[in-house]
């Protein structure tokens, strides 16, 4: 059988002993120093002028005095002096003024929790990599203001580099906003994650807004004879919108514009009409037999609040319209 226990070192009262309350106090004394550990200091080197008893300190590296040579060791005082004790790897402190949580690495005592200054990575709630250093699952993540405002920073080394914000599908991109490939600032959409289409630019440079691939408000849409397709349209005041307009007929197109303050047919100015006499213009909702026959109607409507564009059939068959908007 051993003198001490394992962990702690705790004497054990021998078989036959005389004077068993010495062995038994030593170990109170050892589990009074050690259990549930808690220190007034960590980084003092020089044993303080005054002490209570049972003060505690966790001795730093280059102690002098009465505590020299004591290093990393936990100090105790008993009322007449100090009883020292040496941790183990795993020990934990916590130090009462600061509230830090050390622990015994086997050389030293180091912070318990880890330092949050460029760690390499952290997962929330999910696994963080090499690329995705910080990763979060969640169904929000809340940015707030601290005092009066809040920003949302993404860098980038040059100007040829990518600093953006990219939206995916069951993680295909699907729509980027930010500054891909230039300073100027871009949103663009992909219907395959790989291929994207500029949707708007605006130019570092001037501030210009250009729509590459145009603004197409509707398209495709089957009318069948004498009916009307109504839908709401881009609109301020007063409104500027240039709008060409397809039909699926050899030879018929339209090009007008929807100029000032909207109220009904005289906003309208045919630009190009082919056929001609085959485009009219009008006010109000139209019913599919509004306007003359033979012919495609178009119209605006106020009267709901929200301006309406109607467009209306008449040619004697269902008809596939393409319809394509730019300015606002």
């Amino acid at each position: 059988m051993t003198d001490t226990s394992a962990a702690l070192s705790l004497p054990y009262i021998q078989p036959s002993q005389a004077q068993k309350h010495v062995t038994h106090n030593e170990a109170v004394r050892i589990l009074d120093a050690v259990t549930q550990l808690s220190v007034l200091s960590s980084d003092l080197t020089a044993a303080p002028m005054s002490n209570a008893v049972g003060d505690r300190f966790l001795v730093a590296s280059g102690a002098v005095g009465e505590w020299a040579g004591k290093d990393g060791q936990i100090a105790v005082f008993d009322g007449t002096g100090w009883a020292y004790f040496r941790a183990t790897a795993g020990w934990r402190a916590d130090v009462i003024p600061t509230g830090a949580q050390l622990r015994f690495d086997g050389a030293g005592w180091v912070p318990a929790l880890p330092d949050l200054q460029n760690i390499p990575q952290l997962g929330v709630a999910t696994t963080a990599d090499d690329v995705n250093r910080l990763s979060v699952a969640s169904p929000a993540t809340l940015f707030s203001h601290d005092g009066a405002g809040h920003q949302l920073k993404i860098n980038k080394s040059a100007g040829t580099d990518t600093a953006s914000l990219l939206f995916q599908s069951n993680w295909s991109g699907r729509a980027e906003m930010g500054l891909a490939g230039t300073d100027d600032f871009s949103i663009r959409v992909s219907d395959d994650g790989s291929s994207f289409r500029d949707a708007v630019s605006v130019s570092a440079t001037d501030g210009a807004v250009r729509i590459p691939s145009g603004q197409t408000y509707l398209v495709d849409i089957s009318i069948a004879d004498d009916a009307a397709y109504a839908f709401d349209i881009p609109w301020s005041d007063p409104s500027r919108l240039l709008i060409w307009l397809g039909v699926d007929l050899v030879a018929h197109s339209f090009l007008f514009s929807v100029t000032g303050a909207l109220a009904g047919a005289g906003n309208f100015t045919p630009l190009f009409t082919t056929p001609a006499g085959k485009l009219d213009f009008a006010t109000g909702p139209l019913s599919g037999t509004s306007g003359p026959d033979d012919t495609i109607t178009v119209s605006i409507d106020i009267s709901t609040g929200t301006p309406r564009m109607y467009l209306e059939n008449r040619l004697g068959t269902a008809q596939q319209f393409t319809l394509a908007t730019l300015g606002r």
